[in-house]
């Protein structure tokens, strides 16, 4: 079952290389050792579709950088309706698939169900979280420390402020990964300048509406900016986009997430100071190759998190401020830093 508890994870390399679990031919494509000669994957994508500049897009572009380094076969089905999470997975494991991605926590429980129906087929779950003691094998839930990443997001958004407010526009709360991005935010916020204001909204559209509404996103950043706030992070999906645009229509300072949207998102550039990455591209190719090698492991894999480059904004970015970050980042790494979140 998925929870909403907080546990403290050890950060698994890039390589994954554990044990198959698992030997002996099967009807997915695995040879006796495990090795599966031709990856055959599918990604099953939340409500915020494929090419939403963000979360799904990273996730599929993993998947895209398996088809051109591992030769895999590769197709995607968007999800339009969250009760269609377990038809579309069903899709691709009646379809000889050997691999199925699904992205987004609320795929959880879906993908659970189908690892547990198809035990031959390797399912790749992104911030999709296990109970310790109750994994599944043949399921890998890719997880990561978004508090941590927000933690940065919200001290750099701090010390650039100069109104000492600052805001964020995130995607629906009943989604842990979310919450952990705003209450580190906030708690970062804090750290770098304390008794700093943050104004904090979150979607009430639930799954269904949370990811996919970027005129609201717009709608409550420039809301924002009108009571003050002259830096905003977005974090959901379109809706986080809307919000990065309102501020690129104000000329606010904004702060993307999960990739480096100064990358995805160019209309956004010229105001975009950074972005709060989960390293998801890299985490998924990682966890396809290791498929593949038949070095794959079920369990929650831990991926990497940080701050984007500054792009156009590194000349307005102080040296006292860079530095400041770094130390930040360095403690949150090493374990001197605590977030203090508890989601």
């Amino acid at each position: 079952m998925l929870t909403r508890r907080s546990f403290v994870f050890l950060t698994v390399p890039a390589g994954l290389g554990a044990l198959l679990l698992a030997c002996g031919d099967d009807d997915n494509g695995a040879d006796a050792s495990g090795k599966i000669s031709k990856p055959k994957v599918g990604l099953v994508t939340d409500v915020g579709k494929v090419d939403d500049k963000s979360f799904n897009q990273s996730a599929w572009e993993g998947v895209q950088q398996a088809k051109k380094d591992l030769s895999a076969d590769t197709k995607f089905i968007e999800t339009t309706d969250p009760k269609d999470y377990a038809k579309n997975i069903e899709q691709f494991a009646g379809s000889n698939y050997n691999l199925i991605v699904t992205v987004g926590f609320g795929l959880g429980e879906a993908s659970i169900a189908a690892a547990k129906k198809y035990p031959n087929i390797k399912f790749i779950g992104v911030d999709q979280f296990q109970t310790p003691g109750q994994e599944i094998i043949n399921l890998a839930g890719l997880i990561f420390d978004e508090d941590k990443a927000g933690f940065l997001a919200g001290a750099l958004a701090a010390q650039m402020s100069k109104s000492r407010v600052i805001g964020q526009v995130l995607g629906t709360d009943v989604v842990p990964p979310v919450v952990k991005f705003g209450k580190g935010y906030e708690a970062g916020a804090d750290h770098a300048k304390p008794g700093i204001k943050v104004l904090t909204w979150y979607h009430p559209g639930g799954l269904a509406k949370g990811f996919d509404d970027p005129e609201e996103g717009k709608k409550q950043a420039l809301q924002m900016i009108s009571t003050g706030a002259d830096v905003i992070f977005a974090a959901g999906g379109k809706t986080g986009n809307g919000g990065l645009l309102g501020c690129a229509e104000k000329n606010v300072l904004c702060i993307g997430v999960d990739t480096d949207q100064y990358n995805t998102l160019p209309e956004a550039r010229k105001v975009l100071l950074s972005s709060a990455m989960k390293l998801i591209t890299p985490g998924v190719f990682n966890l396809i190759k290791a498929t593949k090698d038949g070095q794959f492991t079920g369990g929650n894999i831990t991926g990497q998190v940080g701050l984007a480059p500054y792009h156009d904004q590194d000349k307005n970015v102080p040296e006292a401020v860079k530095t400041k970050l770094k130390d930040i980042d360095k403690g949150l790494k090493d374990g001197t830093l605590k977030t203090g979140v508890k989601v």
